[in-house]
């Protein structure tokens, strides 16, 4: 389609990582924004299945009382830094905001360098399942600077200094710490809540299985779900890549970016102050 890889031939001719904001940005505003999105909330869902991180969760009870709104306090928290950058005026305050959020926590460094990793290799490992096109190493590299200059920003500490490296820890980290403790499954259980109260009722059992199809099965079994049928899971898998080949073929390419802090919010109807997001 006339313009499809467009965008694409732009990122070739940017450099990784000195241009790694503008990379992050037009990959997320304009090639793949829906798909991001996604795993982006399964980035943050993979966090749960840590049990220091689940306790934490759980104890702050926020997932069960106010789900909506805890969800997009980190949406919207998140957008702000990505879309405008994060050293934006927008993107400084919401880093700020987001520190002092934490910093009501005794987290560990290596529990804030496990999550950071979940939102550079969580969005590459769906794109390259359920991408409209493979994602290039140049992105891959883009988001991985992208996050670890947040990650500095966040006063994380021992960052790793190659992609791989830090790949590797991300998935050591999983073998090592992924199993089932009952408040983690709360927490699980108060997101996927989130997620069925966004289309009617009837559907709510044929959603929930959808979920647990999209798990693997470390993250599935972590959170004690049943095994979806192979039937399911492939009918699953199989939509997302035909909708993959729709945009690839037949969807015109976005000409307007996408910008999660300019859309409707469900909790925040009358626009949002950054510095009471999270209270």
């Amino acid at each position: 389609m006339r313009g499809r890889f467009d965008n694409l031939k732009r990122i070739l001719q940017l450099d990784p990582q000195r241009d790694h904001q503008q990379i992050v940005q037009i990959v997320g505003s304009y090639e793949y924004p829906w798909m991001m999105q996604k795993s982006l909330e399964f980035a943050l869902f993979r966090t749960y299945a840590v049990p220091s991180i689940g306790a934490l969760l759980d104890s702050t009870r926020q997932f069960a009382r106010h789900g909506q709104k805890r969800y997009d306090d980190t949406s919207l928290l998140i957008a702000e830094f990505v879309e405008h950058g994060y050293d934006s005026q927008r993107g400084q305050r919401a880093i700020k905001r987001m520190n002092a959020l934490h910093g009501r926590y005794a987290i560990s460094n290596d529990d804030f360098l496990y999550v950071l990793a979940t939102f550079i290799f969580t969005p590459i490992d769906w794109h390259k399942k359920f991408g409209w096109r493979q994602p290039t190493q140049h992105e891959n590299m883009a988001n991985y600077y992208f996050w670890v200059e947040v990650g500095k920003r966040m006063g994380i500490r021992d960052i790793p200094d190659s992609f791989e490296a830090y790949e590797r820890f991300f998935r050591d980290y999983e073998r090592r710490h992924f199993r089932y403790t009952p408040q983690s499954r709360r927490v699980a259980d108060a997101t996927i809540n989130i997620f069925l109260s966004w289309y009617p009722r009837p559907l709510h059992g044929l959603i929930r299985e959808v979920i647990y199809a999209l798990m693997d099965d470390p993250l599935r079994e972590a959170f004690g779900y049943p095994k979806p049928s192979t039937a399911l899971k492939a009918l699953v898998e199989g939509g997302l890549k035909l909708m993959a080949l729709w945009i690839r073929y037949l969807r015109p390419p976005r000409r307007v970016p996408y910008q999660l802090t300019e859309l409707p919010n469900r909790t925040y109807r009358q626009g949002y102050q950054i510095e009471h997001l999270g209270s």
